[in-house]
């Protein structure tokens, strides 16, 4: 399409799109930390060891947040070199289909493997989508922008929490509209069987019907096409992405080290010193490259003199996404599993409404955030989200021992405060990096902390393990993480009121 950025109808579609976008990536994140203990149950047996299921619960979203890492860098560099558009509906795609062919997995190690390629595409989609609207939206309306796609992944979440109360409670109509439909009573009872999760599952392909949508409607970002028409986007080369493979190698091989059949502490911890090493060089490396044909760099990468560099940037954006990842996926995330950990007779929906009132509370922290970020600055939000994540998660684990409506509020309380920060990164790494490296320098920048989020979730279990199984201790010990992004945000750059580089 080419319709000009001030195209009002344009720019509403590109919101749109990279809001549907954000919102099914979220319901597909959302998917596995609510059903993964019934999916696990079934696949692993009633009798398997309750060790197991967690080892696996936790290599799981690992493998999950390592191919959103990769997925992050490789669609970013796709979206680069081809368009955002044309990209972006490849990473749809992924994502949709693997994911709904997780609802006929076998094993737990299928559903492992499903969700690694399913989140490469949702890797992708995040990056692709925040730099096309940032490109297409003026600056003045970029921050409320930025926090509508930060909530929108959340809306994915909140949705994932009602579809699942909803087939909870109608299993027995859902099961007479699909055998009225035709299906088979053995399909039919092994669909909405262990809280129907593998229907829930089949659910997460629909969205592979947004790609129609996009394709017609959304155009491409004129300030890539006009990267394109002076020949930017030919530096990158299809031999780079051999570093791309890899870092994700690299980076599974940490999740074997740490998963059920992998080896002993001291062994692994040495993997994880080495596999991190290498994922980071290996990422950069198409950036890297791209730097040194377009003459940014030298060959030896030195930075141009005076500026602070397009890999410094990078390195920078990365440690304040592992900062924000690691303290949702190793805190928060494991609270819809610790509610049932409450009360012998928990209430009905309890994991359910936990979920809701989180996603409730992570719409609003991604908007207010933006909104703060765009008008008191940058660095200052960063480091005010930090502190107030510190807090949300302790009156979560620290100020509660029963299930209730002061849990469903401090649960809203920390979901607005651990997930605000998805509402300040679209507003702040596409700030960090020029047009022609925009989609991958934002795409490694918040995906590569995926990795970092990926060791933490496997550490996650072991401090479960140290602490008797108790959540709240290891929980509450994972937010000592965020005193290390109040650190990091004061080394970049404060951004307000500038304009994108070009």
């Amino acid at each position: 399409m080419s319709q000009a950025p001030d195209n009002s109808r344009a720019r509403y579609m590109t919101l749109a799109a990279a809001f549907l976008g954000w919102l099914f990536d979220g319901f597909e994140m959302g998917l596995f930390p609510l059903i993964g203990q019934s999916a696990l149950v079934d696949l692993l047996g009633p009798n398997s060891p309750k060790a197991d299921a967690a080892k696996w619960f936790g290599a799981i979203i690992a493998v999950f947040l390592v191919g959103a890492a990769s997925g992050g860098v490789l669609f970013g560099w796709l979206g680069d070199k081809i368009g955002r558009v044309r990209a972006m509906t490849f990473s749809i795609f992924m994502y949709a289909v693997f994911t709904g062919l997780c609802g006929f997995a076998t094993e737990a190690w299928h559903i492992a493997a499903l969700r690694f390629l399913a989140a490469l595409g949702m890797g992708g989609e995040w990056s692709l989508g925040v730099a096309l609207v940032n490109e297409i939206w003026p600056g003045k309306s970029r921050a409320l922008i930025a926090g509508l796609i930060g909530a929108a992944a959340n809306v994915g979440y909140l949705l994932v929490a009602v579809l699942s109360m909803v087939l909870l409670s109608f299993i027995a109509t859902a099961k007479g509209l699909l055998l009225g439909a035709g299906m088979s009573e053995e399909l039919t009872t092994r669909l909405l069987s262990n809280s129907a999760w593998r229907l829930l599952m089949i659910s997460g392909a629909l969205p592979a019907l947004l790609i129609f949508f996009i394709r017609l409607f959304v155009p491409e970002s004129e300030k890539w096409k006009a990267e394109s028409e002076r020949g930017a986007t030919s530096h990158w080369a299809n031999v780079d992405l051999i570093g791309v493979v890899v870092g994700t190698l690299a980076a599974l091989a940490i999740i074997w080290a740490w998963s059920p059949a992998g080896v002993g502490a001291l062994p692994a911890t040495l993997i994880t010193v080495v596999g991190l090493v290498v994922a980071l060089f290996s990422f950069l490396y198409p950036v890297q490259r791209y730097l040194a044909r377009a003459g940014v760099v030298g060959a030896a990468g030195s930075f141009k003199e005076g500026k602070l560099g397009t890999v410094k940037m990078m390195l920078f954006g990365a440690g304040l996404a592992a900062v924000a990842l690691l303290g949702t996926w190793g805190s928060t995330q494991w609270a819809s599993r610790w509610v049932l950990q409450l009360e012998p007779n928990v209430a009905l929906h309890a994991k359910e409404w936990t979920l809701f009132w989180l996603s409730v509370g992570a719409i609003v922290g991604t908007i207010v955030a933006a909104l703060a970020a765009g008008r008191f600055g940058r660095r200052i939000t960063y480091t005010v989200l930090c502190f107030a994540s510190i807090g949300g998660a302790l009156l979560l684990y620290q100020g509660n021992t029963s299930y209730g409506n002061f849990f469903l509020f401090s649960a809203f309380v920390a979901g607005a405060a651990t997930a605000s920060f998805y509402g300040f990164f679209p507003l702040y790494l596409p700030e960090l990096f020029p047009t022609a490296v925009r989609a991958t320098g934002q795409g490694f920048a918040f995906n590569f902390g995926r990795i970092v989020a990926a060791v933490g979730v496997l550490q996650t279990a072991n401090l479960m393990a140290f602490f008797d199984g108790s959540f709240p201790k290891a929980g509450s010990v994972m937010t000592v993480i965020y005193l290390i992004g109040v650190g990091i945000i004061w080394l970049g750059p404060e951004t307000k009121g500038q304009a994108l580089p070009e």
